[in-house]
């Protein structure tokens, strides 16, 4: 039996919103900061109904250029994101994230589409750009975490070399949880997704366990490439406490 995809009307997601709003008046009742978590919300609205009429246009496009400059573009937007914390040298580590999530992530994304999915065309889009974004994001929260943690530790009088071993600890920590969670705690979004379209639960698994691959080696890869790459700046500890209360 094949389940159809359940049409969302809009007053029906909207239903969505009230635990989120709920949380924003406990994070005002206890004197938390609330305005990055709304301009997050608005901002995660306005991309998720828009992106549905760009991907229609990329995956009808299936030309190798577009789909170089739409992972061009997520890349550059996943590096400056992965700065948030550090606004006064964003200018200054954009280049090393740049690189350290290209590369990380990069290698991951054509281990994954040529050599696991053996994608034809090499650049098939509607698999190449939800890997790609997957991968990209992965990559951008543990640099995100990495440099947060790094500077702290800087900040507490660490040297270089225990201050990189704790960021890259803590930037795998998310993922790690995952690994020990999936199957147990938690049945992850493609997995469901794929049982509920009726691919057989062992080949399911198969896709999980692709997915959870890549994330875990993204992460790393990423992550101890740009702790290497700013390993010689001085005064990092600095932006993390001027940088914080940035949206973007």
């Amino acid at each position: 039996m094949v389940i159809a995809t359940q049409t969302i009307s809009l007053d029906r997601l909207a239903i969505a919103l009230i635990p989120a709003i709920a949380v924003l008046f406990i994070l005002n009742a206890w004197a938390i900061e609330i305005k990055t978590s709304i301009y997050a919300i608005f901002r995660m609205l306005l991309q998720l109904l828009l992106i549905g009429y760009v991907l229609h246009f990329i995956f009808e496009s299936d030309t190798p250029l577009v789909i170089l400059g739409t992972l061009t573009i997520m890349l550059l937007a996943a590096s400056w994101i992965s700065l948030r914390i550090a606004l006064h040298r964003r200018k200054t580590l954009f280049l090393r994230a740049l690189i350290s999530i290209a590369l990380g992530g990069g290698i991951i994304l054509v281990v994954i589409t040529q050599g696991v999915l053996q994608l034809d065309p090499w650049y098939m889009p509607q698999k190449m750009i939800p890997l790609a974004g997957m991968i990209f994001s992965n990559s951008m929260n543990s640099v995100s975490l990495a440099l947060d943690r790094f500077e702290a530790e800087l900040g507490r009088g660490s040297n270089g070399i225990a201050a990189r071993k704790a960021a890259l600890q803590a930037s795998l920590i998310p993922i790690t949880n995952s690994l020990f969670a999936v199957g147990l705690v938690a049945i992850p979004g493609m997995m469901t997704g794929q049982v509920l379209a009726n691919v057989p639960p062992a080949t399911a698994a198969r896709y999980q366990i692709m997915v959870m691959c890549m994330m875990f080696a993204s992460s790393g890869l990423s992550t101890s490439l740009f702790l290497k790459l700013i390993g010689d700046l001085p005064d990092t500890s600095q932006s993390a406490d001027s940088g914080k209360n940035t949206l973007l």
